[in-house]
């Protein structure tokens, strides 16, 4: 029987390829105001901290084709075909939609490589996939709005957090504090009742439920340079208080990120080492899922549901 295609959109934030990217990239996080100086000497400090170019691209571009080849390896009705659609750097979101269009594609599946949804963010994404295919005449698009509780990517992080917890002694774990964070968003998304905060609580709840340890709680990071209130509590913030309640080990699980990029690499591991090493304390974080293949299995779930629920079919 002939598989029936499908388009796979895989949508990402992006990061720039090299130093000459900076600039553009950032302006066109910005909307399309340049950067000072200041900022971008900022930001390349911090990309040298961690290398000079983020790994990002390359580890997403892999995720994107390990997603086609599970999906075409586990199920034989549908032949899925993938497109890389980036936020804020080439290829774009619109440059993917266009690509598929121009290969025949009539129908695809959505999803972006963060689990949680906001207004602010999977919903920008999915309406810019959606928004600019009707306005060529492109292909039906599915959405996925999020993952974040789906089994396997569960699975994924409790089985990494145990594997620092079974290297403890019983008196550091009765220190340790579990911190679960996600890029935290402008505090005014709570105004409209965006389900972002609460499913990162519900994952955060699973994980700990299955790891068994009741000792831990959620947390925002890398916050935009902007004057408007962010969603807090701050990772930084909440560990030099936890600190100060008696706890001296800290499991960071930047569980809103799936890859090693700047915002682990660098406000992670660097900022929250430095702080406990200053506060005498312990840092630990697990691998990023990356290329996991329990990761992988999590998203090719993700899309399979929806394309059961859109088409009516069982896989």
């Amino acid at each position: 029987m002939k598989k029936h295609k499908m388009g796979l959109l895989v949508m990402a934030y992006g990061t720039p390829y090299k130093d000459e990217d900076l600039i553009p990239y950032y302006t066109h996080i910005r909307n399309g105001k340049a950067p000072s100086e200041e900022m971008v000497a900022e930001l390349k400090e911090k990309y040298d901290y961690i290398g000079g170019v983020s790994p990002l691209a390359e580890i997403t571009l892999k995720q994107a084709n390990l997603l086609e080849k599970h999906l075409n390896e586990i199920q034989d009705i549908f032949e899925f075909e993938v497109y890389l659609g980036l936020k804020h750097i080439h290829p774009f979101i619109e440059d993917a939609v266009e690509k598929m269009k121009e290969n025949g594609i009539n129908e695809a599946v959505s999803i972006v490589l963060a689990p949680h949804y906001s207004t602010y963010s999977i919903e920008i994404y999915n309406k810019r996939a959606m928004g600019h295919s009707q306005k060529i005449n492109g292909p039906m698009i599915y959405p996925i709005n999020s993952w974040y509780d789906e089994p396997s990517f569960i699975e994924y992080w409790t089985m990494k957090i145990n594997d620092i917890l079974s290297q403890m002694t019983v008196s550091e774990k009765e220190k340790t504090m579990i911190i679960f964070s996600a890029h935290s968003l402008p505090e005014k998304i709570l105004q409209y009742h965006d389900p972002y905060p609460s499913q990162l609580q519900h994952s955060a709840d699973l994980i700990a439920g299955e790891l068994g340890f009741a000792q831990y709680t959620i947390a925002w990071q890398s916050k935009g340079n902007t004057p408007e209130s962010w969603l807090e509590p701050d990772v930084l913030d909440l560990t030099a208080e936890l600190h100060k309640s008696g706890f001296t080990s800290f499991i960071y699980a930047p569980i809103g990120f799936v890859s090693d990029h700047l915002e682990v690499l660098y406000d992670n591991d660097y900022e929250c080492f430095a702080l406990t090493k200053q506060l005498n304390a312990k840092y630990y974080r697990p691998p990023m899922p990356n290329t996991h293949p329990l990761f992988i299995s999590s998203l090719a779930n993700s899309v399979l549901n929806e394309i059961c629920k859109q088409k009516k079919v069982a896989i």
